[in-house]
């Protein structure tokens, strides 16, 4: 048997393709290092890094300006506009005034060799050939014959705040010859993928890698922190062989051979340093070590070389997986232990184990792939839990129990949670926020309640950061699923238990968490937005091309080089007529210029000829004493950015989250659109004890005593009871009226505005007209629920 694969040069892709991921400035003091010269001997404290060699080359060098690499990195890298598009765009440019006919590319093929000659971050592919002892002879299939390609408490976030990487270090000091040097865990990820391209679809098995020095929102930005490593090999076959267990076995030895093979020159690297140039200029001390492998279920069997069913973590049985009092965690010895004590047949049978071989881990020091499979958010729970079996459950309950009326009732739920089609994973994730409400009334309350606790459990373990309390509430959650889900046999949906891989999965996250920190920066939706869909040889060229770019632009920062804008500040025109708020914009359609009015007009456009009144008494409170009564004129919008920290979004590297919030009259020429708001109450209480939940009807802003104010009149809703709804865990709210009946609506600051909120109503017993439109649901509905699975940062608000 015979495979290959291809692979990029490993100290060269670590160590000179993505230096910046190895940044000591952002690291603790103890996690940095000390910076040593060449030879690996320590430098004296405060000593400045070495100058980088720049003598021989321009600057710039092979672009010839700051402007000409800009535009590079910006149609390559940030755009990724197609060469058709690029050679129009330099068409274009060549025949502007002043331009002389000559544009920065003549072409794309010009960006692109352009790019292909910077120095940075190039290493070169290879490839591997790997061969086995039965190849010699020509009998057998084809396919033996072939080449194949706070409060003091601890709180886990990055994967560097995670014990496992302490309990490497504390290993690794041991050896005198490690103090001062710095570890730096290797992540790894593969998802075999099928791509269509013009020949086809075809199936590639990419590698990817980062280093755990990396905060997790750096991963979590889906930019240059994730890079692609190799291609591991799929052995093509004829459907004769599909389920030839010997050529199952050679696929298995062939993934972790090639595995092995990859690592194999980083082997002294894992135990003795050698040093890096790292981001901060200087050289340090590194020492390397296999980390966690992001992966789904089925690779996660191939990794850990069990049976598809059992658990790659613990030894429990594959028949109660949830419930087996001799599990134990897996490890290589106990493994190594049970192939010397039994035959092939009994370690498949009795305890999931594959016969006559180890995974690679085994071979390279402090690894142990059972330990280090990264819990998988996305395979785990919301498909492999949420979409895949508690989704189909409920659906199994309805068809059981509402035959005479079926038909009805899923298009009633259908119609409710928006009807997804497709099932891919934003699908998936989109159902989940507004599944509760929707199969409320149609299922018993012990369904909504596991439901509502396997939501929970969701959204606690996609947090940036997670402290002792939430490992106790996770903990909780999973403690009321297990529990609720009794139901499910009750009813007969699953009468013989529950014993399923990726549930099971739930009871390891605790643990999980505690050793390489918040799950949501190892998940597999990380490794899958690097796909690209195209031939291989493309997928090379551009992923050199982007980490080319992606260290040029690292080498120009530390020189200084990108520091300032390309245009200065004294040469860019504002219009300084009229300085607004910031946060305030024009709806998206409309090109209407903005123009001063007054607050009655404003008013009688929105059908509340009061607000004049009511802007003075918001004046009156934050100007008390003396109620004024001449207001300037002032502005009207149709929506508001609400800025906030929401780490886990897509937020980018800093955490940063933006929201739109729209009161538009027509919201992209169609429905008019007045979205609800958290609004700030007291900030010291707990969960949704702390705001308001309020619907912004106008945003509108006015100066007065040369002060602006920027503001916003809402329609109040109040809660009902003092609790969360015990079946669904989510608040339940209804309009707030005054003395005379009327919607309670007021004046206040924009600062006041937390962030979005989703209400969603509360159906009751009749089904929803299919005509009824969602931007009429406030209006149609009595009391609503107050949807804390929105999003991640509403589930830490709303609670």
């Amino acid at each position: 048997m015979s495979g290959s694969g291809a692979v990029q040069t490993t100290y060269q892709f670590l160590f000179a393709v993505v230096p910046h991921l190895l940044n000591p400035s952002k690291l603790e003091p103890s996690q940095q290092g000390t910076p040593v010269d060449l030879n690996g001997d320590d430098l004296p404290e405060g000593a400045s890094p070495p100058k980088p060699n720049t003598s021989s080359k321009r600057a710039w060098h092979p672009f010839e300006s700051r402007a000409h690499f800009e535009l590079a990195d910006f149609i390559f890298h940030q755009n990724e506009m197609p060469g058709a598009q690029i050679d129009e765009l330099m068409h274009i440019w060549a025949s502007m005034p002043g331009q002389a006919g000559t544009p920065p590319y003549a072409n794309h093929e010009h960006s692109y060799s352009t790019i292909d000659a910077v120095s940075e971050g190039d290493a070169a592919w290879t490839s591997f050939t790997l061969e086995s002892v039965e190849a010699g002879g020509s009998g057998g299939p084809s396919w033996k014959h072939s080449v194949f390609g706070e409060k003091g408490q601890h709180v886990w976030s990055d994967l560097m705040t995670g014990n496992w990487a302490w309990n490497q270090c504390n290993e690794l000091s041991k050896d005198s010859d490690n103090h001062g040097a710095m570890f730096v865990l290797i992540i790894l990820g593969s998802d075999k993928t099928t791509v269509s391209v013009a020949t086809g679809n075809n199936e590639y098995y990419p590698l990817y890698i980062s280093a755990g020095n990396v905060h997790n929102g750096m991963r979590h930005a889906h930019g240059e922190a994730v890079s692609l490593l190799g291609f591991l090999s799929i052995p093509k076959i004829d459907k004769e062989f599909e389920a030839d267990p010997e050529f199952h076995t050679f696929q298995r030895h062939l993934f972790h051979t090639s595995l092995e093979a990859i690592f194999h020159a980083m082997h002294p690297a894992m135990t003795k340093p050698q040093s890096v140039k790292c981001a901060d200029g200087h050289y340090h001390r590194a020492i390397y070590g296999l980390g966690p492998y992001i992966a789904d279920y089925p690779e996660q069997a191939l990794l850990a070389c069990i049976v598809q069913g059992w658990c790659p973590k613990c030894t429990a049985h594959q028949t109660h997986l949830d419930h087996d009092p001799n599990a134990i965690l897996h490890n290589h010895e106990y493994t190594q232990l049970l192939m010397d004590s039994f035959a092939a047949h009994v370690l498949w049978q009795k305890y999931g184990i594959v016969d006559d071989i180890l995974p690679f881990t085994a071979s390279f020091p402090c690894a142990n792939i059972h330990e280090l499979i990264a819990p998988d958010i996305l395979h785990q729970i919301i498909k492999g839990t949420f979409k895949d079996h508690l989704v189909s459950w409920v659906e199994t309950y309805l068809k059981k129990y509402c035959k005479n009326d079926l038909a009805a009732v899923l298009a009633d739920i259908d119609h409710c949670s928006h009807g997804f089609k497709q099932w891919t994973g934003n699908d998936s994730k989109a159902l989940m926020k507004v599944y509760l409400p929707a199969i409320a009334g149609y299922v018993p309350n012990e369904m909504l309640q596991a439901l509502s606790a396997f939501m929970d459990f969701c959204y606690i373990v996609h947090q940036s950061s997670l402290g002792e309390a939430d490992l106790e509430a996770l903990d909780k959650a999973l403690q009321h699923f297990e529990t609720h889900c009794s139901i499910l046999e009750a009813e007969g949906i699953h009468s013989d238990g529950i014993s399923i891989p990726q549930i099971h999965a739930l009871q390891h996250y605790h643990e999980a968490i505690e050793l390489f920190g918040a799950p949501n920066g190892l998940s597999t939706s990380i490794v899958e937005s690097k796909h690209i869909h195209a031939e291989m040889a493309q997928v090379l060229l551009v992923n050199q091309q982007q980490d080319k770019l992606a260290q040029f632009q690292a080498e120009c920062l530390a020189e200084g080089l990108l520091g300032k804008p390309l245009i200065p500040q004294d040469n860019v025109h504002e219009d300084t007529s009229f300085q607004d708020d910031p946060y305030l914009q024009e709806a998206e359609d409309d090109d209407t210029p903005r123009k001063l009015r007054t607050s009655a007009q404003m008013g009688q456009d929105i059908g509340h000829p009061e607000l004049p009144d009511l802007v003075s008494i918001f004046l009156f409170q934050q100007r008390n004493p003396g109620c004024p009564k001449a207001i300037d004129p002032g502005y009207s919008f149709s929506s508001a950015v609400a800025t906030f920290y929401a780490p886990s979004d897509l937020s980018g590297a800093n955490g940063m989250h933006c929201q739109c919030i729209h009161a538009s009259p027509s919201w992209r020429n169609g429905a008019p659109r007045y979205d609800c708001v958290f609004v700030e109450k007291d900030p010291t209480l707990p969960g949704f004890q702390g705001p308001y939940v309020a619907q912004v009807l106008l945003f509108f802003s006015f100066h007065y005593r040369n002060v602006h104010y920027p503001c916003d009149l809402v329609q109040w809703f109040t809660p009902i009871g003092n609790e969360p709804c015990n079946n669904t865990g989510m608040w339940k709210v209804e309009h707030e009226y005054d003395e005379y009946g009327d919607h309670l609506v007021s004046v206040i600051h924009l600062d006041s505005i937390l962030q979005p909120a989703h209400l969603i109503g509360i159906y009751g017993d009749e089904y929803i007209p299919p005509d009824l439109h969602s931007s009429d649901s406030l209006a149609a509905f009595g009391s609503f629920y107050v949807n804390k699975y929105s999003d991640y940062h509403a589930f830490g608000l709303a609670f």
